[in-house]
């Protein structure tokens, strides 16, 4: 059969990202995962490369304060509300705190012990270039030595994991199909900024449905319309007010629902009932000029974030015992504060790992002193646990994978178990 471009547009309006691979669950390797029964594992990738060393902050460092005149956060202070907040950590130090602007919502999180950070995480991608640096993490490719050809783009990673798992059914809550989702394996995407509501009547639908009965296409064409029906619903859910008013009940008015809250409620709801793998990016982290500290553009962003993320726990339910969420950024950035208030691209960053069975309140993985020689080129954090370790470590816990198929996920990388499932 072939399609002529204008049903290659109509395919992927319908929510089939690429209409021309194959349909999930038939071609993809069929493995049993005695560990992936009914777990749900979402990837949050904050674009622009985040200020981590202002999301968990060294207050324990003279040298953090030394290099951000005016970005620094306050140490620890119950009486003033933009100070950090202390974490208190298993050993009973407190040399790190939490940006304020996570207080309501992440630092809950990390008193149950349901959220670990990750510091000195991330690529070995030095090139600081957004866009290289994301396409190769979201890859999940060994990086190139230097004048070596670049590893193939072919596939992204949670496709591959989608790959070698036994019906899985990944989701990507984005206006296009991210590099991360790219593969063999089909994944529908759809955006939840909007209302969802589909391009086509239900007459359109039928006419279109109609087109590929009986093809290989009929279940992307048929998955696609009932992704964008159920999306649709949320959204007049959330416009008739039913949602937003059991969102406040349910939160004593704390938290507003608004922004990022409400797409990560929706996609709890999806995640809940349809899909395992999901996900999802937010950008606006590129904070070169006015960064601000406990105030200003860092800290709405984080805001933002906290409460999207404490939403969709909430919203997960009782699923949430069965969640994984790790939370990601291409890099981190430069250690000290630059002439415009803000920080460039820089190196090693925080990873967040948050869900109802993370063994959390701790900060995990190879820890460096905040010092001038603890730095990466005497400019940015080091990177002390390698991104595909990591998560290679991670799923290993969450499905019970073996060592073959997680080489398929990530080949040539060495899987590290930081204990945090």
């Amino acid at each position: 059969m072939t399609l002529s471009r204008r049903s290659l547009l109509k395919l992927a309006l319908a929510g089939a990202a690429h209409p021309l691979l194959p349909v999930r669950g038939i071609v993809s390797q069929a493995f049993a995962a005695p560990g992936a029964a009914d777990a749900k594992f979402l990837l949050v990738f904050l674009r622009g490369g985040y200020d981590a060393a202002n999301v968990v902050i060294p207050v324990g460092s003279p040298f953090y304060y030394e290099s951000r005149p005016t970005i620094a956060l306050p140490k620890p202070d119950p009486v003033n509300p933009l100070a950090a907040v202390a974490l208190a950590l298993r050993d009973g130090s407190a040399a790190w705190g939490l940006h304020p602007a996570l207080k309501d919502t992440m630092l809950p999180l990390w008193d149950k012990q349901q959220l670990a950070f990750v510091p000195f995480a991330g690529s070995d991608d030095l090139t600081r270039s957004h866009f290289e640096t994301q396409d190769s993490v979201e890859t999940g490719m060994p990086v190139a030595a230097p004048g070596a050809t670049p590893h193939s783009y072919g596939s992204g990673f949670l496709n591959r994991l989608a790959a070698t798992l036994d019906g899985a059914t990944p989701v990507s809550f984005t206006d296009g199909l991210p590099t991360v989702m790219t593969g063999q394996v089909v994944v529908p995407n759809v955006s939840l900024k909007g209302t969802g509501r589909s391009p086509f009547d239900n007459r359109q639908m039928a006419i279109l449905a109609g087109m590929y009965e009986g093809t290989r296409f009929e279940p992307l064409i048929a998955e696609g319309f009932d992704l964008r029906k159920t999306v649709a619903e949320q959204a007049e859910m959330m416009n008739t007010g039913s949602m937003a008013a059991e969102m406040q009940a349910a939160n004593c008015n704390a938290i507003t629902a608004k922004g990022f809250e409400l797409e990560a409620r929706r996609m709890a709801g999806l995640m809940k009932d349809k899909f395992d793998i999901a996900f999802i990016d937010v950008g606006g982290w590129d904070t070169h000029v006015n960064q601000g500290n406990g105030q200003g553009q860092l800290a709405n962003l984080l805001l933002s974030l906290g409460q999207g993320l404490a939403g969709f726990a909430e919203q997960m339910g009782p699923a949430w015992s069965r969640t994984v969420v790790v939370v990601i950024s291409e890099f981190g950035r430069t250690f000290r504060e630059n002439g415009t208030r803000g920080t460039d691209h820089g190196h090693g960053s925080v990873y967040w790992v948050l869900g109802g069975a993370v063994q959390g309140g701790r900060l995990a993985g190879e820890q460096v002193a905040v010092t001038p020689q603890g730095l990466n080129q005497n400019r940015d954090w080091p990177v002390t646990t390698e991104y595909r370790a990591m998560l290679g470590g991670l799923f290993r816990r969450i499905y019970s994978m073996d060592t073959g198929r997680l080489s398929q996920v990530f080949p040539d990388a060495v899987p590290r178990d930081l204990g945090l499932i």
